[in-house]
């Protein structure tokens, strides 16, 4: 087909051209110091996204392994953990820590629905937990939690508990600020809004949640964080050997998030782009009830993707009808029910990392024609609405 597909989907996101750039090249001498060099600028500078001035451990594993990560190096057997689920990947972590041989307590805010602080707060007061853990922004149901408000929540009720956030889904695209957030443990990987192929995952955590890992028994030597953190030797980031070419990716595009756009672009940017994105959804809306987006609240949706319903089956026609047309759109993970058990009902467009108007007006473009196409009842003038939000700035 001729010009460029454009994959939309919530990760693995477009890789800019100038990271494919960077990539392109021989392998280098791992024990260069010019390779130490540039591991050391990488972790400073994460560190910088994260807003935290603590620790970092560097993986080379997928957001999954993160959970691992994080869970072996605080937990024993018989540790209390809270899960506050809103989604597919709540469900996952939980899940995760399952596979650990520990028992997490699970609060299930459905699929709609941020974590409630105050339904939070009261299960602080009847148990003593040692985490409480949260995403930011579900991948699969794009709602978004406030995590500064559980953090209050978790003050008021008097807790101790470390609060820990998965934010693979929204680092480098919804503002995010560990230390002034009051985040003990904070997980990211490279596939989303960092810009980068899959592969490396990184566990972000304080002072706090390092004393309190001490001793934890279901620690194993590949995912200590101890030495990663605090490297003597090059090889202690990686327990063994870099993954060099990751590296070389993950400098250009945090070159291209830190010192050329700069955070507060970012996520106006990323902002405004997702207001399109719900502007038409709800202007299509207008003219077909089942057309919604899932959170209703436009507060507690990530700036990264947007999941939609359109109504079994018209979602799975209209991703098969874009695709054909150079366009691809998620499927609806983890939206599955009894009236629909395949979610051939949902959608999700994703707006993550080295995205644009142009790119992101032109994917509801295609949805526009493939709604006319299939006959799918809709309301008219999304595409001006979204792109008044673009104009609005």
């Amino acid at each position: 087909m001729p010009g460029r597909h454009y994959v939309a989907i919530p990760g693995p996101s477009v890789l800019p051209d100038r990271v494919l750039a960077a990539m392109h090249r021989p392998a280098p001498d791992i024990y260069a110091p010019e390779v130490a060099a540039l591991a050391a600028g990488i972790a400073a500078d994460l560190k910088e996204l994260a807003g935290t001035r603590a620790h970092l451990a560097m993986y080379l594993c997928n957001g999954h392994g993160t959970w691992e990560a994080m869970a072996t190096n605080l937990f024993s057997p018989g540790d209390a953990v809270l899960v506050l689920v809103c989604g597919t990947f709540g469900h996952g972590w939980a899940g995760a820590l399952q596979g650990l041989g520990l028992q997490p307590d699970l609060i299930d805010f459905g699929r709609s629905a941020p974590a409630d602080p105050a339904r939070l707060a009261s299960a602080l007061r009847l148990r003593d937990y040692k985490a409480v853990l949260v995403t930011h922004v579900d991948t699969a149901t794009s709602v978004k939690s406030d995590i500064p408000a559980i953090r209050a929540a978790m003050t008021a009720a008097g807790s101790q508990a470390l609060l820990a956030v998965d934010c693979v889904a929204s680092l480098g695209c919804d503002r995010f600020e560990m230390e002034a957030w009051g985040v003990d443990v904070m997980l990211g990987a490279s596939q989303k809004g960092l810009m980068t192929p899959p592969g490396m995952g990184f566990v972000w955590f304080s002072d706090k949640a390092l004393a309190a890992g001490r001793g934890a028994t279901l620690r194993t030597p590949y995912w200590d964080w101890t030495n990663r953190a605090n490297p003597q030797e090059f090889w202690h980031y990686w327990f063994g050997t870099a993954p060099t070419h990751h590296l070389y990716a993950l400098r250009e595009s945090l070159d291209m998030i830190l010192r050329e756009e700069g955070l507060p672009a970012l996520w106006d940017r990323h902002a405004r782009l997702a207001r399109a994105v719900w502007a038409a959804v709800e202007t299509w809306g207008a003219g077909n009830p089942a057309i919604r987006l899932n959170v209703a609240d436009p507060a507690a949706r990530g700036h990264s993707v947007t999941s939609v319903a359109f109504g079994a089956p018209h979602a799975a026609t209209l991703r098969d009808w874009v695709q054909s047309h150079g366009l691809t759109l998620g499927i609806g993970l983890g939206m599955g029910t009894e009236a629909d058990p395949q979610a051939s009902g949902w959608l999700r467009i994703a707006h993550m990392g080295h995205v644009n108007a142009h790119m992101t007006l032109g994917a509801l473009a295609v949805i526009e024609a493939g709604l006319q196409a299939l006959n799918i009842p809709h309301g008219t003038g999304a595409l001006e609405a979204a792109a008044r939000e673009i104009a609005r700035g």
